[in-house]
Order: C-alpha cells, then sequence, then structure tokens
C-alpha cells in the first residue's frame, strides 16, 4: 500500500459524495466492515437496482460477498478484482476498491465537461467563426471515418456473439473448484522451482567461468610484464654491428645523391642531344629544300636557253651561199641526250648533269658564269662537308650530290 493510492481513494471517495469521512489510518489494520460497506455503496452506485447480500458476520457470508461483489464487476463493469486482496481489508483492498472508484470518477468529470461545455455552447450560440468550422468539418469528416470503421468491427464481433455466450455463460456459471485451482497453483510453483534452480545452475557456473578467466587475466598480465622487461632490455643493449651498419648507412646515402646528380645530368644531356638533332635535321630539311628549288629555277633557264638555241638554228639563211661557204663554218653545237652541249665535254670535273656547268669553268655558252650556280656550288660543298663529318660515304662530292637530285 501506498500513500498515494490511499490519498487519491479517499478524495475520489469524497468528490462522489459518500457520506462517511474515510481517513488513511482507517485502514492500517484489516477493517472488513469498512471495506464491505464501500463495496456496497459503489455497487449501488454504479447499479442502484442491483441486490448484494450484506450478511458478513460469519467466514462463509464475507467469502460469498467478496465473489458476488467480484462477479458482478467483472459482468458489468469489465473491472477483474482480486479477491483474495478485497478479503484482506487493507491497504491492498484499497488497491482493488481504487479501481472502481477511478471509473466512476472518470465518468463523472466527463459528465461534468460536457455539461460546462453544453453551457458554453449556450453562451456562444449567437457567435459565429467560419474558420473554427472549418476545422470542426475536418473533425467530424475524421471522426465519420472511424465511426465506419468502428462499426465494421463491432459488426463483425456481433456476429460472434452467438457463439460465444454459451461459452462465456458456461464459464462465468461455473464453480470454482478448489482441487483444480491448488492443482494450477503446484504447477506453476513447481514451474517456478526449477527457473529457480537453472537460474542458481547458471549462476554457479558463470562462478566458475569468472574464477577461469580471472585465472587468464592473470596469465596474460604475468607474460605481458616479462616481455615488457625484456623489450626493456633489449632496447638498452645497442647490437655490434650498429656501427657499421649507420657508416654503410651514410655511404649509401652518398652514392644515392650522387647517382640522382648524375642522372639528372644525363637526362640534360640527353635532352640538349635531341635538341641538337632536332636543329640539324631541320637545317638540312632547309638546305634540301632550297637546293629542289634552285635545280628547278635552273631547269627553266636552261630550257630558255635551249629555245633561244633553237630559234637561231631555225632562221633562213641567206640564198646566195653556196655549199662551200657552209662547210667552211665552224658547226654550231648542239645539245646531246643528257642535255650536255656537243664538243664542250673537255674536262670531266666541269661538266655536271642536265647541261649544268661548273662555275670555275669557262666553257659555258655565252662566256659568263651564272650567280645561282656558285651560290647551288657552294651549298652542295656545305652539305657534302657535314655528311662527310657524320660518316656518310654515299654523298663525296657536289657532283655526286646533284646527280642525286637529279635522279630523284
Amino acid at each position: 500500500m501506498s500513500f498515494r493510492d490511499l490519498r487519491n481513494f479517499t478524495e475520489m471517495m469524497r468528490a462522489l459524495g459518500y457520506p462517511r469521512l474515510i481517513s488513511m489510518e482507517n485502514f492500517r489494520t484489516p477493517n472488513f466492515t469498512l471495506v464491505a460497506e464501500i463495496l456496497i455503496w459503489l455497487v449501488k452506485r454504479y447499479e442502484p437496482q442491483m441486490v448484494i447480500p450484506t450478511d458478513v458476520d460469519t467466514e462463509s457470508d464475507r467469502i460469498f460477498f467478496i465473489k458476488a461483489v467480484a462477479q458482478f464487476m467483472a459482468t458489468k463493469a469489465h473491472i477483474k478484482l482480486n479477491t483474495k486482496r478485497l478479503y484482506q481489508a487493507d491497504g491492498y483492498a484499497v488497491k482493488e476498491m481504487l479501481k472502481i472508484t477511478s471509473v466512476l470518477y472518470s465518468a463523472m468529470k466527463t459528465k461534468q465537461m460536457a455539461l460546462g461545455e453544453n453551457i458554453e455552447e449556450d453562451n456562444n450560440k449567437f457567435k459565429f467563426d467560419l474558420g473554427s468550422r472549418i476545422s470542426d468539418l475536418k473533425v467530424a469528416r475524421q471522426l465519420a471515418s472511424e465511426v465506419t470503421s468502428k462499426g465494421a468491427s463491432l459488426y463483425d464481433l456481433l456476429g460472434k456473439e452467438v457463439d460465444l455466450r454459451e461459452m462465456r455463460t458456461a464459464a462465468i456459471a461455473r464453480p470454482l473448484e478448489i482441487n483444480e485451482t491448488e492443482k494450477a497453483l503446484r504447477a506453476a510453483v513447481k514451474e517456478v522451482l526449477e527457473s529457480v534452480e537453472k537460474t542458481k545452475d547458471m549462476l554457479s557456473n558463470v562462478v566458475s567461468d569468472e574464477t577461469s578467466l580471472d585465472n587468464k587475466i592473470e596469465k596474460k598480465k604475468q607474460e605481458l610484464e616479462r616481455n615488457r622487461k625484456r623489450l626493456q632490455t633489449l632496447q638498452s643493449v645497442r647490437p655490434a654491428f650498429m656501427d657499421e651498419y649507420e657508416k654503410i648507412e651514410e655511404d649509401l646515402q652518398k652514392q644515392y645523391d650522387t647517382f640522382v646528380e648524375k642522372f639528372r645530368n644525363l637526362s640534360f644531356l640527353e635532352s640538349q642531344l635531341d635538341e641538337h638533332h632536332r636543329l640539324e635535321q631541320e637545317r638540312f630539311e632547309e638546305a634540301e629544300n632550297t637546293l629542289r628549288m634552285m635545280q628547278h629555277k635552273l631547269r627553266e633557264e636552261e630550257k630558255d636557253l635551249m629555245r633561244n638555241e633553237d630559234s637561231d638554228m631555225d632562221e633562213p639563211e641567206d640564198e646566195g651561199s653556196d655549199s662551200d661557204m657552209e662547210e667552211c663554218r665552224p658547226s654550231k653545237p648542239r645539245p646531246t641526250r643528257n642535255g650536255v652541249v656537243a664538243g664542250t665535254q673537255t674536262r670531266e670535273s666541269h661538266v655536271l648533269v642536265n647541261g649544268l656547268t661548273d662555275p670555275c669553268s669557262d666553257l659555258a655558252p655565252g662566256g659568263h658564269v651564272p650567280v645561282q650556280l656558285f651560290m647551288v656550288k657552294s651549298i652542295l660543298d656545305w652539305v657534302c662537308f657535314h655528311y662527310s663529318r657524320r660518316g656518310d660515304s654515299v654523298i663525296r662530292s657536289s657532283s655526286c650530290l646533284i646527280d642525286v637530285f637529279v635522279r630523284r
């Protein structure tokens, strides 16, 4: 029994209108007369037409009275009461009676709140607020859906009522058999005792496991302490080869630095060499393009020169000249199939391919040396010198180089 339950019970009984003043000291000791009076008043308050025997003088009358009240509350109010606690008529009985008073007190408060709302509605019936009506409409829709679902579930439950009515009536009408109750209680006590024994066995096993774990922990601690001491000993002792190892490590670092420096220098020199080769290749290609252009230009000039000579040969001769005069006249040089003028191959070193003459030769037609041929000669000499330095044994002179370009 708690002080709060006793206080709540007395306050609820006073609010419900119980005529007698209930003190908190009334239930310090068993008081069955007061408990019977309160139970009769609560039953009459819940159902005024209910008839309950009020004779509680003997033990059998008291037992019959408690059973009748418990059965009535179970069937009418769906309140399950503990008959043993009610029969004790002390603070534990107050807890059981508090179940009935709580239902009656909540019903009274609900009625008072409904009356207060009716009065408030009467006072505010001339006031109209559209916003409140909209919220009420939402609540009404929600309640309508709930009413539909509740009605469906109630319909299903009422359909089962026909089958359950007989079972419920038989269960209520069946008297409580002491032998069966005692048998069930003994079985429950036996199960509880078995569970207690199992729990004790588990606790004993836990104690043994705890002891074994403590021993293992102690062994691990000792092993850890030994390993720590060994580690400290190893850290304090310097190996014999440590000095040599440090010296070799320093030499290795120096060798690595030297290797890195040489590798960087080698990479730089390789990049410079690649750049030099690229520039030489560009120069050679540029010289080759220049030679091709000059060769093409010289061929054009040679063709123009040959056209002029052909036009001179085709001019008509005088009619008065005879054959003797023609025989005495020196024959005009004519170009051969290779393009070299016939009668001019006095020196092989001064004659080039396709009729090109050496700038140093005085056998060129017209007795003058073109400036372009002199420039070609200079460029070809430089190219031959460059290839001779690179070890190329194919191109050895400017004449050979000209022959190579002409064949291409």
